[in-house]
């Protein structure tokens, strides 16, 4: 042993503890920088020397850096993120789409309340000009409330849209910001040697990415990350990063969609396949919620206008001549839809070989809930339709009425043909009154009731409700005479110059209508009171030109839609109140998963963090060692320089 091999072991011990002092400088330097790698300066023992009198060790050796990583809970921290960004984004959206659903005096329902108000203050007062005048009025701001509603979701599905071409341009970035880092680390592996830095840049990239979409990654050895989407989907390959773009929905033109570019195809990919992330919670929104909103607004719309649009027209207006002028729609309201998929069969000169018809039936049948329509797979040529809220399935065929709407086909249905039916998402963005004239309001009814002066038995006329029009007969009366004390009768249809025009009979019992439910006299249901007797005879003729204008039975018909079951079973007040549940339950719903989801997207941080992220306490603590073990080592560089001068002394004599 010679005083170099001494000086040798200081200056590899100094060299040590000062890469061991320069990584934990580095450390605590990035201790604060978000994802942010621990590393460590792995020491060796040097390969010791063999001597007549043994092993003499050589000293230490620098072996390599490490970093500080797991795999697992860096995996579980990018999956809980992702989760925790796509029930965030869903709220957000969610929390904007709820002011649209107002309650009180700026809802729908309150807006409702006051048009069939103003209608009681006409059946009270039907001749008054001020009073038709408040009608119109009270309808225009119905029908204004409805169109806005349907713009402010319409302009709900605009900014959905732009979102999203924003948050496809942000993962596009990234992609090729983590392919362009797996090539410089690539090459820096080739070397022999981690390139922690840069793999803690990547796994920034990788983490920035999980917001956006859910992520699988696969470590080659190299030290490439090939990054997949959920669903399977290569969106980074090596040095290789694949496009994302912002496509039109091919089920619904008005929705956008997410494609994959791959080389000259660019393919669709369904919600299903997203898993997570804020692209994922946004298309869950625009197509659910969305989806859902609309149509809830859209039922009520299609409900509320259509039964007064029937009630309307059943009835007789002002306008000269009196009796004569048939009365029109009050509102105009969005027909219902279909729409053909963009993958639907074709002829040569791109028409479709089959298609759909819609028409509203019965709008008080009419459900929240878009339909999909597609070729039966157990019956080919027959279609089958699916409710989309509930899942529903029903087999249709041409003419076919399915929740109040009718539905006809037009050609034969080809392999693999899909249609999108929305009988109401449409029915508020346009909804208007068609009436300006005071005149045109049909408060009156067409017909009237009375009973003879001869009569002998109690029975009076409890009400008379109009159940066509216009009546199937213009002009005609109806004269129904008892012939029995047990309820039995007969009627005739006389026209104008009482010529007979029809006879029937029938059987009377309390309670039930004349003519009985089911079947029709001149579009009228009587219902009477009281019992009659053997001659007695009820009377039901046209409501005299005179008494038009102080006629009210129609209004009396329109102010009773206000506690009637028109929408789904509900009155429109309830509906609407159902309607502004389900979205609070929505919303609800989605702050308890956002919640919930970024409470476990936190922990997973945590402890990802406390593993592989800095301790400034232990780094100071390390730091100190370091510091003691470099000046013990300059100490013994120090001692072997007094033995080498030493040396150098005694060979000098």
């Amino acid at each position: 042993m010679s005083a170099s091999s001494l000086m040798m072991l200081g200056i590899k011990a100094m060299a040590a503890n000062y890469a061991a002092l320069q990584t934990t400088g580095h450390n605590i330097a990035n201790a604060n920088v978000d994802g942010y790698s621990r590393q460590r300066a792995e020491l060796a023992t040097a390969e010791p020397q063999y001597t007549g009198a043994g092993f003499f060790g050589k000293g230490v050796d620098v072996a390599t850096v490490t970093r500080a990583h797991d795999q697992f809970l860096t995996r579980e921290s990018s999956n809980a993120r992702s989760l925790a960004s796509m029930d965030a984004t869903r709220l957000s959206l969610l929390q904007r789409m709820e002011t649209i659903f107002q309650p009180g005096a700026n809802g729908l329902g309150d807006a409702s309340t006051q048009l069939m108000n103003a209608l009681s203050d006409l059946s009270s007062n039907p001749a008054d000009p001020a009073t038709r005048r408040v009608v119109l009025a009270r309808a225009v701001d119905l029908a204004a409330r409805f169109s806005e509603a349907g713009g402010a979701l319409d302009l709900a599905q605009a900014n959905a849209k732009a979102d999203l071409q924003v948050m496809v341009g942000e993962v596009n970035s990234l992609a090729r910001s983590i392919a362009q880092s797996n090539q410089k680390i690539a090459e820096v592996v080739g070397r022999g040697q981690p390139a922690n830095d840069l793999l803690d840049e990547r796994d920034r990239l990788i983490s920035r990415l999980s917001d956006k979409v859910q992520l699988t990654r696969i470590d080659a050895s190299d030290g490439t990350t090939s990054v997949f989407m959920a669903g399977g989907q290569r969106l980074v390959l090596g040095s290789t990063a694949a496009e994302l773009s912002v496509v039109q929905d091919p089920a619904d033109s008005r929705r956008s969609a997410v494609a994959l570019k791959e080389g000259a195809l660019t393919r669709i990919l369904p919600e299903s396949e997203m898993g997570g992330g804020s692209i994922a919670g946004l298309l869950r929104f625009q197509n659910q919620d969305l989806a859902a909103g609309r149509n809830l607004v859209g039922q009520l719309a299609a409900a509320i206008g259509g039964a007064l649009n029937t009630q309307q027209m059943r009835g007789v207006n002002l306008q000269s001549p009196l009796g004569t002028v048939p009365s029109s729609a009050l509102f105009g309201i969005g027909a219902p839809e279909a729409q053909a998929n963009t993958s639907n069969a074709r002829d040569s000169f791109g028409n479709l070989l089959a298609g759909v018809n819609l028409t509203v039936t019965d709008p008080a049948a009419l459900q929240a809930s878009d339909y999909d329509l597609r070729e039966d797979p157990a019956l080919p040529g027959a279609w089958q339709l699916t409710r989309l809220s509930d899942g529903k399935i029903t087999s249709v065929v041409d003419g076919d009425v399915v929740d109040g709407v009718q539905i006809n086909f037009t050609g034969a249905p080809q392999p693999g043909d899909k249609f999108l039916l929305q009988p109401v998402a449409r029915a508020a963005n346009t909804m208007s009154v068609l009436l300006s004239n005071p005149l045109d309001l049909a408060a009156a009814s067409p017909l009237v009731a009375s009973t003879s002066p001869a009569n002998i038995g109690t029975a009076n006329v409890a009400s008379l409700t109009i159940t066509a029009g216009p009546l199937p007969v213009p002009g005609a009366s109806v004269q129904v005479d008892f012939v029995s004390d047990t309820g039995d009768y007969t009627w005739q249809m006389l026209d104008a110059g009482n010529n007979v025009l029809a006879v029937g009979s029938g059987v009377w019992t309390a309670g039930q209508s004349i003519p009985p439910a089911g079947t029709d006299i001149n579009g009228f249901s009587l219902m009477i009171n009281g019992v009659p007797r053997t001659g007695d005879i009820i009377t039901i003729e046209p409501t005299p030109a005179s008494a038009l204008s102080t006629n009210n039975g129609n209004a009396l018909a329109l102010t009773a839609l206000r506690d009637a079951a028109i929408a789904g079973g509900h009155t429109a007040t309830d509906q609407w109140a159902l309607a502004l549940s389900e979205v609070g339950v929505r919303v609800q719903s989605s702050e308890t998963s956002s919640d919930i989801s970024t409470a476990v997207a936190q922990q997973a941080e945590l402890i990802r963090s406390a593993d592989a992220g800095v301790n400034l306490d232990e780094e100071a603590a390390r730091l100190i060692q370091y510091q003691q073990s470099y000046q013990a080592a300059a100490k013994v560089l120090q001692v072997a320089q007094a033995i080498f001068d030493t040396l150098l002394s005694t060979a000098a004599r």
